[in-house]
């Protein structure tokens, strides 16, 4: 989506750029003052929007964005997790507040998103339904999903009600409304794809005029959503070093394991992007530097 300028209204990145958010690596340098980490260390890290760039063989990165790598994983398991882990993080716990007992329909539960939040969720009690095709209904329940629809025989309206979450990541108006019909009221649903918010627009402090814009594209989604008395939200992950450490224990726990669909060498990058953009990859796709 960054490559396709899909954000661009509030990361307005100039080209060209190296892409890549997610890495796992060794330090090789620290600045005078750094403190938590040291030559030699295994770590890894979403960098900070505005320094991304891990499609490269270096990459400098604040201290405060990373985390030692967990110990149980390879590098290529490692580089796998941040950006979904983060997420998932970021919309059950942070903006969710997901407890025990509560209802959780994740979209896409065979992506990269889906597999981590499938197992995150079951994690903290909830129960869990998902999407995904018949192909791949064996690893979304052995993931842990509790009811699992495939997208492209079943209709996810006419099966779940009176959930208290949609983890939405379809770009579909349709999928949309659908989704919010299935909330609860007092439910939520976190949008990853959009529209963006004026809530996020404040939080990360644009200019009027593009808060405007916001408040505009957003409008019908907020409509429908008050309509059936839920929250609509829009979540644009931020790179959180102390959040991945915490990640970092539930993976060398074995509450998370990591879901790989193919690792490229560096020299097929471009490849490895096509073949995330045909939508078909189980879990995640890895580029592997050396």
């Amino acid at each position: 989506m960054i490559k396709k300028g899909e954000f661009k209204l509030f990361l307005p990145y100039k080209t060209p750029l190296i892409n890549g958010h997610d890495m796992a690596g060794t330090v090789v340098k620290v600045g005078s003052g750094v403190k938590n980490f040291k030559v030699g260390d295994e770590v890894y890290s979403r960098v900070a929007d505005y320094r991304i760039g891990t499609f490269a063989e270096y990459i400098a990165v604040n201290e405060t964005d990373l985390a030692l790598k967990p110990k149980n994983l390879s590098m290529e398991e490692a580089a796998s997790i941040p950006l979904v882990g983060l997420t998932v993080w970021q919309a059950i716990v942070e903006m969710a507040n997901i407890k025990k007992g509560q209802k959780v329909f994740i979209q896409a539960g065979s992506g990269g998103v889906g597999t981590f939040a499938i197992q995150f969720a079951k994690h903290l009690g909830a129960f869990v339904a998902t999407t995904t095709s018949e192909k791949n209904i064996a690893l979304v329940k052995s993931l842990g999903a509790d009811v699992i629809i495939d997208y492209k025989t079943e209709d996810f309206e006419t099966k779940l009600k009176n959930y208290d979450l949609v983890l939405h990541s379809n770009r579909d108006p349709k999928i949309l409304e659908k989704s919010l019909r299935i909330l609860k009221p007092g439910g939520q649903l976190i949008s990853l794809v959009g529209p963006p918010t004026p809530e996020f627009a404040a939080e990360i402090g644009l200019p009027w005029y593009l808060k405007l814009l916001i408040k505009l594209i957003s409008s019908k989604a907020r409509k429908q959503a008050k309509k059936q008395n839920v929250a609509f939200k829009f979540l644009f992950m931020r790179a959180e070093g102390n959040q991945l450490g915490e990640i970092t224990k539930l993976i060398e726990a074995g509450i998370i394991k990591p879901v790989i669909d193919k690792v490229f060498p560096f020299e097929q990058t471009n490849e490895a992007m096509a073949y995330v953009e045909t939508g078909r990859s189980k879990g995640k796709v890895v580029i592997k530097i050396k």
